[in-house]
């Protein structure tokens, strides 16, 4: 593989070959190693999930409150 200046891409291209770089990463996740820090932070964060169950906006909320704002 040869070198690319990275400096030389547009902001659009550089965002576009990250875009394909994590996506190459994602049918294996266990190619990114996680630290022993961001374990136990999912671990905790699993933990609270069980405790305190889903939180947040339900997804057709977040839209409908999109759409109510532009009209």
């Amino acid at each position: 593989m040869g070198n690319v200046d990275i400096s030389s891409l547009s902001l659009e291209e550089r965002l576009k070959l990250m875009e394909q770089i994590w996506d190459s990463l994602t049918p294996k996740p266990e190619a990114v190693p996680l630290t022993h820090a961001q374990y136990e932070e999912l671990d905790r964060r699993l933990d609270e999930l069980d405790r305190e169950g889903p939180s947040g906006i339900p997804w057709d909320e977040v839209l409908r409150q999109i759409r109510s704002r532009s009209r």
